[in-house]
Formats: C-alpha cells, structure tokens, sequence
C-alpha cells in the first residue's frame, strides 16, 4: 500500500516479466497522454519505479516526446543528492523512539504476520522491531523485489532522466522531505492498516506485482486502477486521500501554469496518479483541455 507509492518503496516487477516483452503482444505498451493547447504540449506517462533489468518497455511516442523536452517534471529530482537525502530522512522519520517497539506496537495477530512475512522474504525481524509501520511496509517491499529479480536503479526515472538531453530542464513537484512527510504524519492507526494489507498481500498474492506490470506493459487502464488505487482506496479513505487526491490537487495546478506558457513538457509521475477518474488526464479533460490517450 504506502510502500507501492514512494519513489525509493512504490512499485517493483517480477524477473518474468523479461520474457513478456517478447511474447507475441508485444505491440501493446505503457500509456501515454498528450495534452496540448495552442502553444503547448504536454506529455504524461506513468512511472513504475523499480523494473527487472532488460526489460523493454518504453512506448515510441514517449521517446520522441523525450528527445524534444524543453522540460521534463518527476515527483523527486532524480540525482545522488536527492537518493541519500531520502535515505537519511526516512532513517530519522522511520524508526521508532528507544523505548518502542513495532512488534509490541501491533496487535498480536498483526505481529505473527509481521514474523511469518520477515521470514519468508529474508528480512531481519530485529530491524523490523524499530520502524514505524509505514517504514517496516518499505523495508518488506523492497525485500520482496529483491527476491524477484527486481533492481531499484532499473526504474523508469532513472532512465528517462539520463536520455533526456542536456538542455532539457529536469523539475520536481516534491522535495524529499515533502514526500516523505506524507507518511511520516500519516495516524498510526492507518499506517497499521497499510502495513495489515501489504502483508495479506505478500502472503497471499505473491504475483500481484506481475498483475499490475501486466496490466502497465498492455497499457490496460481499467486493470492499472484497480491493482494501484482500489486497494487503498478502499483500505484507508483518508491516506488515500493525502497520497492520491491530495498531491493531484497540488500537481494539477502545476500543469495548469505551465500549460499557460508554450513548449514541450514530459511528466513522468506514478502511475497510479494518472489513471481513474481522478487522475491527472481526466481532470485535464474536465478543465477542457484536449486530451489524447486512453
């Protein structure tokens, strides 16, 4: 759940995936939005942030789109600074005070899951005792794509950044104490009920990962809503809110102003904040902008 959105948590792939970018609907690919107005075009494409290496996925028009940025925005600078800046503040915002403990923190039921997942994805459970659960549910996630051949310098960011040319300028809706303060501010008792669901998942449904890279290669948008909203939508109200609706509000309006002056953007954010009727597309359409894409 919360480790599915992070930049440095959300997302992951399964190492099968390889062999589906040269299966027989190869022609299917990632959507891709372009808004334009008079003087303006604007180019969104959703992020999946950690991928397997080899794994070929980025749509032509996106390329081109690339090649002739005068800018292209992410949800955090993508550069060393910005990565051990996130790092350094999720370890003083992620772990618990001396005198607390994660597995005392959850109800008992809770922390028997919290042990049979730590075991079974290789995750130490006396690092675990000191994170808050928003920060445990990151450190799980990424044990789980670890074990899946996934790498977190695979991602989409770190390869548009480093194609894009040198006079494009690179923008960032968030800084990491930003982001990270989401999560940080979010009441325990939603972060325990993140943690709850991230964990059924892991135990439950260890391909729900390659369900969403699926329905993200295929360029499915209905699927893509259901495996990267729904379920935290309907978990948690309230921290979907601050994740989705919240920062949408806040990008929105950033769009908006830039769309005012002229040039070519690329806009490479999680997936998750472009598909629905509340993401980024529709809500262009609804101010009446002309929008193409799914």
């Amino acid at each position: 759940m919360i480790a599915r959105r992070l930049r440095s948590w959300v997302a992951g792939a399964l190492g099968a995936l390889l062999a589906l970018a040269s299966a027989g609907a190869a022609a299917a690919e990632p959507p891709v939005w372009v808004v334009k107005d008079k003087d303006s075009e604007l180019v969104l494409f959703g992020s999946v942030h950690v991928l397997p290496p080899g794994l070929k996925w980025e749509p032509p028009a996106l390329k081109r789109a690339i090649a002739g940025a005068d800018d292209i925005w992410f949800e955090l600078p993508v550069d060393p600074a910005t990565e051990a800046a996130t790092a350094q503040l999720a370890t003083q915002l992620g772990v618990l005070p001396p005198d607390q403990s994660l597995f005392r923190l959850l109800p008992p039921a809770d922390s028997a899951q919290l042990a049979r997942v730590a075991q079974a994805y290789g995750v130490s459970t006396m690092l675990l005792d000191r994170l808050k659960p928003w920060m445990a549910e990151i450190a799980l996630a990424g044990a789980a794509y670890r074990k899946s051949g996934a790498e977190t310098g695979s991602g989409v960011e770190q390869a548009l950044s480093a194609e894009a040319p040198a006079t494009a300028q690179r923008r960032a809706f968030e800084t990491p104490a930003e982001q990270l303060g989401i999560f940080a501010a979010t009441p325990v008792p939603e972060q325990i009920v993140s943690l709850r669901e991230t964990m059924k998942e892991l135990e439950d449904k260890p391909d729900e990962y390659d369900t969403l890279i699926r329905a993200w290669t295929s360029g499915d948008v209905a699927a893509l809503e259901k495996e990267a909203l729904d379920p935290l939508r309907e978990a948690s109200p309230g921290l979907f809110r601050r994740i989705v609706t919240e920062r949408n509000d806040r990008w929105i309006a950033t769009l908006q102003a830039r769309l005012r002056g002229k040039g070519r953007t690329v806009v490479v954010v999680g997936v998750g904040h472009l598909v629905g009727p509340g993401g980024l597309p529709a809500r262009l359409r609804a101010l009446g902008y002309s929008v193409q894409g799914p």
